[in-house]
């Protein structure tokens, strides 16, 4: 958030400037002041005043870049950063501007190509994002390697810390996963992880105030949606989960587990058509997930089409045999015998008594399911 002073400045320039209106060091002031302001779309008004009295170059054509980058403008902000490059060849700074850009454009791979190993060994922000992009297209192995020497050489960079801290969530390492976050400060993505690890311990409570936090820092963050969600669900709230976990599965778009998630908060809600459809919606995205045929065999049992539902249990098996979801379609075929009365009774005994050698619930086992999803 920008400061009074900030503001206050820019105000006293753009002043300065109804006076004197082609002056291009004052239009460059502006232009600064707009930046510091925080508001980037007249950042870019200066600077075409400007571009249109003398050409941008160097330091100015950065600037111009990182007001259209704030703009959601990526293309123009590609064009200045390649022009400030022309002008500073071979500046890290410059590059990682480019490879931010178009991170941000949603070009991974060509964000990827900016990052060379001299951007990275410069920059911790550029060793960040290079961490993060590795992450987004599923480069998992590529991820990790590269994760220890990243924190190794930059330690004290939280948002780095907070990066990591995902993506060792992801790799399934918890005890690197607590570390770095811890190590990450405030940043969103390190309260989403510490929340994350604490709703695995089930300490509700302090999941719940790390979710929040995560979201007041930054409100569009799905991973701090479906988080709460399932702290909702845990405590037996179906409908606040399930809007919750809606959300989260329309920001992460395709995201498969989070639309299972959504699917069995409605499910616990009662709402089988709602669940049905998140399980649909899932199986629309990847046919070959396994999860998705389980729930969707559950959902069918429930409605007594058993014959469908048996079809589905099978290929859930062939797909994914471990999947909570399959083994509980099973389970109640098994008992039930395709009776849709005796399989409704045996869920709703199942998710509240203790079925497992540690002594958890179904329900306990379904969050835990969810909540590595």
């Amino acid at each position: 958030m920008a400061s009074q002073d900030s503001v206050e400045k820019l105000e006293r320039l753009a002043d300065f400037l109804k006076a004197d209106p082609e002056n291009p060091a004052l239009l460059a002031d502006c232009a600064q002041a707009a930046l510091e302001a925080d508001q980037p779309a007249d950042a870019t008004a200066f600077f075409k005043r400007l571009e249109a009295i003398e050409p941008l170059a160097g330091g100015d054509a950065n600037a111009a870049g990182i007001a259209a980058m704030r703009s959601g403008d990526q293309q123009a902000a590609q064009l200045w950063f390649a022009k400030a490059l022309d002008d500073n060849l071979g500046d890290p700074g410059l590059r990682f501007n480019i490879a931010w850009s178009k991170a941000l454009a949603k070009d991974f791979e060509g964000a990827a190509e900016m990052l060379e190993a001299d951007v990275v060994e410069a920059l911790p922000q550029a060793a960040m994002l290079d961490l993060q992009i590795e992450h987004e297209l599923g480069h998992f192995d590529e991820a990790a390697g590269k994760m220890h020497a990243y924190l190794e050489k930059f330690p004290d960079y939280g948002p780095l810390q907070a990066a990591a801290s995902v993506l060792a969530m992801d790799v399934d390492d918890p005890d690197l996963a607590r570390a770095a976050a811890e190590k990450g400060g405030d940043h969103p993505d390190a309260l989403t992880t510490l929340a994350t690890l604490d709703l695995g311990d089930r300490k509700l409570d302090d999941a719940r105030g790390q979710y929040e936090k995560a979201l007041a820092t930054r409100p569009f963050n799905p991973r701090a949606e479906i988080g709460l969600g399932l702290v909702d669900l845990a405590e037996g709230n179906a409908q606040n989960a399930a809007t919750r976990l809606d959300k989260g599965a329309e920001q992460f778009v395709d995201h498969l587990g989070t639309w299972i998630a959504a699917g069995w908060a409605h499910f616990i809600g009662g709402d089988l058509d709602a669940a049905r459809d998140r399980f649909e919606t899932a199986l629309k995205h990847d046919d070959t997930f396994g999860e998705a045929h389980g729930s969707l065999a559950v959902i069918e049992l429930l409605q007594g089409d058993t014959e469908s539902a048996e079809r589905r249990i099978e290929v859930a098996k062939r797909l994914d045999r471990e999947a909570f979801s399959t083994a509980l379609a099973a389970m109640l075929w098994e008992q039930s015998q395709g009776n849709q009365e005796k399989a409704e009774q045996i869920f709703r005994i199942a998710s509240q008594q203790p079925i497992m050698p540690n002594g958890s619930t179904l329900m306990d086992e379904l969050i835990k399911a969810l909540g590595n999803s």
